[in-house]
């Protein structure tokens, strides 16, 4: 590959090759607090510069929304209010963080809140004047919106359960807050060339998914000490990759250098040129993990890294904590599914103070879009079920209702073409009423466009959003179909159903037919994944009328 086509900052080519990385070289994202303090924020959205809006707005977790309504390219729809990404690295909120979350959905977000999968919350409806308030109300209780978006590190996620969970082999909750501490708004990592991902986890059941992030860290005992192995080049989107390991074991007392080495070997040898070759895992597939590791140790590590082990597999195919479960301490954490991901600011604020009343206050969100009360009494655990419960954040949900998950869609997503939230909510209580005796955990995952915000690439069922053809000739929602996604040992990316794109209104008859057809051909105790690497095109086509 030339110096230039790849526009690699090490290869000397320091020229912008798009416009993306002519304003990131114009001015540094984390810059444009300022403007929107002092200028936009006084002045209107009117006042906004395009390449702040469209740039440099997500160095502080901002994206326009979609206008309710609106069709066309991109800035066509494009509204005047802005979703805001609250970070919350390893998912870990007090009661009184919790709270100022939910009160600022109310105040300012039209009570709309949603849980992602990777441990934060997003607001809606925010306009540009308010948010300097709603920074202040975030910062008073140690939370920040900074670098929530935008070609940076992340938020660092972790396991939810980290420093309470019995089965854990090392509290990661530390190397989590030193990586946010040292390096979150540092100019030295606020310029890569995309976005960059991070996990760290001690956890036993991998619920931090190191398979799918750029750099992971996961716990690993050698001769009876605990480090970390380290994996690389993970993500999902139109060319997903698994990460690879580096067959290192990284000593807990290096992982801030390592994961700054990485990081800066990213910043400098990472492909600049075309935005949609620009993460990491090309570069990781391209070099293979003995290069990255050789550059690693001699470029920007102070000493080579030792070999070692991978962590053991996995023993449990659910990674969501969901239910009423016993910590190492004898009190018990409850762990409640909402709506695909959806809730309300008021919700929020009644959680915040259920965790109070009957816990220590400590609130956890999960890279399964599900919120997590720590340290409840024995005594307190019936109450708090049925205070979640009657906000319909269950506790005890069906199979299906606890494993689904669905991106923001294009209620507010400006490349998204269908609505995901609300469809997923009904899709799962519809088939919950139609096959109710259904054991057999199935995870259906919505995604409104290619991006894999949802992850439908590692869903049982990946349901991705399109359009087709309705009856009278205009286009309606539709969704192509991905079936056998999953992480774990043998971890794979679904395959797409050749030839399948099902009507949004269709969708229920066609999964009821494929989840009977599951159940009536399955070997015993055979999952789902398994299934679907072997089913038959025909077992999968839509029955007639249906399509």
């Amino acid at each position: 590959m030339s110096r230039r086509a790849g526009g690699q900052w090490a290869r000397g080519y320091r020229e912008p090759l798009n416009g993306s990385e002519r304003i990131k070289r114009d001015d540094d994202g984390l810059n444009v607090r300022a403007r929107i303090v002092e200028r936009y924020a006084r002045e209107g959205f009117a006042a906004i510069h395009p390449d702040d809006l469209r740039g440099r707005f997500r160095w502080w977790g901002l994206y326009t929304q979609r206008r309710a309504g609106a069709e066309g390219d991109v800035e066509e729809v494009e509204d005047e209010h802005f979703m805001l990404r609250v970070r919350i690295p390893g998912g870990r909120l007090t009661s009184a963080q919790l709270r100022v979350i939910g009160e600022l959905s109310l105040r300012y977000g039209r009570d709309v809140a949603d849980v992602t999968d990777r441990q934060n919350v997003q607001l809606h409806w925010i306009r540009i004047e308010d948010v300097p308030a709603i920074w202040e109300a975030l910062e008073a209780v140690g939370l920040s919106s900074v670098q929530a978006c935008g070609d940076v590190p992340r938020t660092t996620i972790g396991c939810p359960l980290a420093g309470v969970d019995a089965r854990e082999l090392i509290d990661a909750t530390p190397f989590v807050a030193e990586i946010e501490r040292r390096f979150v708004g540092d100019p030295a990592f606020s310029n890569l060339p995309r976005k960059f991902k991070t996990s760290i986890s001690g956890c036993a059941d991998h619920c931090a998914q190191h398979e799918i992030n750029d750099i992971a860290f996961v716990a690993v005992e050698v001769d009876g000490r605990v480090g970390f192995d380290l994996w690389v080049g993970g993500g999902l989107g139109p060319a997903p990759r698994l990460a690879q390991r580096l067959g290192v074991t990284v000593p807990p007392e290096r992982v801030a250098e390592v994961w700054a080495g990485v990081t800066g070997l990213f910043r400098d040898h990472g492909y600049r040129r075309s935005r949609n070759h620009a993460r990491f895992k090309f570069l990781v597939a391209d070099w293979g993990p003995e290069r990255v590791r050789e550059v690693l140790e001699r470029e920007y590590l102070t000493a080579p890294l030792p070999d070692g082990p991978a962590p053991a597999p996995s023993t449990t195919a659910q990674r969501d904590h969901v239910g009423v479960h016993t910590q190492a301490d004898g009190r018990h954490y409850v762990g409640a599914a909402p709506r695909a991901g959806r809730t309300a600011g008021h919700e929020l604020v009644r959680v915040a103070d259920l965790a109070e009343r009957h816990g220590s206050g400590r609130v956890r969100l999960t890279t399964q879009q599900k919120i997590v009360v720590l340290d409840v009494a024995p005594t307190g655990v019936d109450a708090l079920v049925a205070g979640l419960e009657e906000m319909d954040l269950r506790v005890a949900p069906g199979v299906l209702r606890r494993a689904a998950m669905a991106c923001t869609g294009n209620e507010f997503c400006k490349i998204a073409v269908v609505e995901t939230k609300s469809r997923t909510d009904a899709l799962v209580r519809e088939l919950e009423l139609r096959i109710p005796d259904l054991e057999e955990p199935i995870r259906i995952h919505m995604n409104g466009c290619p991006n894999s915000c949802a992850r439908f690439q590692l869903a049982d069922i990946g349901l991705l959003g399109s359009l087709a053809p309705g009856d009278d000739g205009a286009r309606v929602e539709a969704f192509q179909v991905h079936l056998g996604g999953h992480l774990g040992p043998g971890a794979a990316v679904a395959r797409r159903v050749k030839g399948v794109r099902v009507r949004s209104d269709r969708l229920d008859d066609y999964l009821e037919a494929v989840i009977r057809c599951f159940l009536d051909t399955r070997d015993e105790d055979e999952p789902f994944h398994r299934w679907a690497s072997r089913a038959e095109d025909a077992w999968l086509q839509p029955p007639v009328g249906v399509a």
